[in-house]
Parts: C-alpha cells; structure tokens; sequence
C-alpha cells in the first residue's frame, strides 16, 4: 500500500484551550505536515477571548482553511486521503454531535468521514468536570476506535510556564500519529534523588 499523505484535519471548537489548537498548526507546518483547518464559530470567539492572535493569523497557520458552514469541502468526502483528523480543543456539544453522528456543520461532518474511512480521529476533550453524558459518550467513541486525550499538563518535565505545559500536551497528541517533536522534553527515567522525599511505606500509593 502506498504511503498515506502527511495531510491532517485540525479542528477547533470553543472550549477553552485555543491556544493547544494555535500551537498545533505551528509544530504541524513545523514538521511540514499539510494541515486543512476548520475553525467553528464559537471556535474563533473563544480564540480572540483568550489569546492575542487573530483568526486570521490562526488561518495563515494552516495549509487550507475551510469554512465551518461548508458541507462542500473536499474534507466532507472520504475520497480525500487524510491520517486523520485531530479537534483540539474539543466541546463536549462537538464530541456528542460526533458521537451520534448528528451536526450540520463541518468539524462533525469531517471527523463521521474520518471514523467510516476507519482512519485516526482525536479527541482534545476540555470540559471538567464531566457528568454522565460526557463519559457515555467518550465510551462510546472509545469503542469505535477514537482517541479521547484531554489536554491535561505534565509536571515530571518540570514546566516553567504555560507555553511548557502547552508544549508538552501537543508532543504528546502527535505521538498519536506517529509524528514526533525532538523539541519536547520526555521522561527518561531518572529522578532527581537528591530531592526525592522520604514517604512511609503505609502512604505508598
């Protein structure tokens, strides 16, 4: 079989968490990975609330943007050969529409196009804390071969700041498609010893 195009669908929705998708785009086009955008309406409110871009410095970071309301779009269609697609950050109002294959705009669309063609779909999940409708809906997704990988931080790495904590959850998400970034930093094992503390053996967890 030939080998599948270093072409991704990123998704943005209006969960917090902008800045994961923003930061994405730039290790994808880093990596030089063709990246087909879509950026739904809460999406691009979300994005200018939280962080300094603009939406049309988050389009720029992409290879092609499509418009959320455009069901036309060659990422609509199976015949258009992807990796995948990863939504980061994704809603739970995104993740239920993708569960139950309902929604009349693109993202969902996209990602029912991904899960019939059997290729990786990605779920950044940011909601907390979840009820029993979210997690129904992750089992489900889960069962039908999605990734469901909250944007949740690290600190064996020892972050020094957001753009770390950033960093480290978006190497991870790329692991997922076997895309690596040498620039994240990675557990090797060791510890520091010299400060690790003195805990009981009855408070071993």
């Amino acid at each position: 079989m030939n080998a599948l195009p270093r072409r991704l669908i990123v998704g943005i929705t209006g969960a917090s968490g902008s800045i994961f998708g923003i930061r994405l785009l730039e290790r994808l086009r880093d990596l030089d990975v063709e990246t087909h955008l879509v950026l739904s309406r809460w999406g691009a409110r979300t994005l200018v609330h939280e962080t300094t871009y603009t939406v049309e410095q988050v389009q720029r970071l992409a290879s092609d943007v499509h418009a959320s309301t455009d069901q036309g779009a060659p990422i609509s269609s199976g015949s258009f050969i992807t990796m995948g697609m990863i939504v980061l950050p994704c809603s739970v109002k995104t993740m239920a529409e993708i569960a139950h294959g309902t929604g009349d705009t693109l993202i969902p669309r996209a990602a029912d196009v991904v899960l019939k063609e059997r290729r990786r779909l990605v779920l950044g999940v940011r909601e907390a804390p979840y009820h029993e409708i979210h997690l129904e809906n992750m089992l489900k997704l889960t069962r039908m071969g999605v990734i469901i990988a909250p944007p949740l931080p690290a600190f064996y790495n020892r972050p020094s700041s957001i753009a770390d904590l950033v960093d480290h959850t978006v190497a991870r998400t790329l692991d997922l498609f076997g895309l690596h970034d040498d620039r994240a930093a990675r557990w090797d094992g060791l510890m520091d010893v010299g400060r690790r503390a003195t805990v009981p053996d009855s408070q071993d967890a």
